[in-house]
């Protein structure tokens, strides 16, 4: 299994999505990432108007799957991230982590090789998901001992 980013530069693309949960923070986000000159590819949802989360952490993970290893991380936004990241995490191949903070964020990638983040709207305040998604863009995947438990994961990967 090969880590999921290519060098450990800020990543290259990021495919969002978020539940009516998340609209608002995915907006921020995807401006960040404007700013950050990181392509976007936005999955939905589009309003607050209720929808289910499933749909869209399926939407992103399967992109993340089917542009990897190019770098292409996912990012997915409910009210909590909860839902999402159990979501994600289901689906071979996905490494979704949940992230309330910049320290786990960057473990998650340093470590864990996450491929994709979630975050939670009603829980996190924008300055904070700023750092958080800010550690994730931009760090790299260490490999060594950690490739082989990312490996323990999925050993079919």
């Amino acid at each position: 299994m090969e880590p999921n980013n290519h060098g450990g530069d800020m990543a290259d693309k990021a495919v969002i999505g978020s539940d009516h949960g998340g609209v608002e923070l995915k907006a921020f986000l995807i401006q960040l990432l404007n700013d950050r000159g990181v392509a976007v590819e936005d999955v939905g949802c589009y309003s607050s108007d209720s929808c289910d989360y499933p749909d869209f952490a399926r939407k992103v993970a399967q992109k993340v799957l089917d542009e990897a290893p190019s770098g292409t991380i996912g990012i997915l936004v409910c009210g909590t991230g909860i839902g999402m990241s159990m979501t994600a995490n289901r689906i071979p191949g996905i490494r979704a982590a949940l992230c309330t903070n910049g320290y786990m964020a960057h473990m998650a990638r340093a470590h864990n090789d996450a491929n994709v983040l979630c975050l939670g709207e009603r829980v996190l305040g924008k300055g904070l998901a700023e750092g958080i998604l800010d550690a994730f863009l931009s760090t790299k995947f260490e490999g060594g001992r950690h490739l082989r438990r990312i490996q323990a994961i999925e050993p079919d990967a």
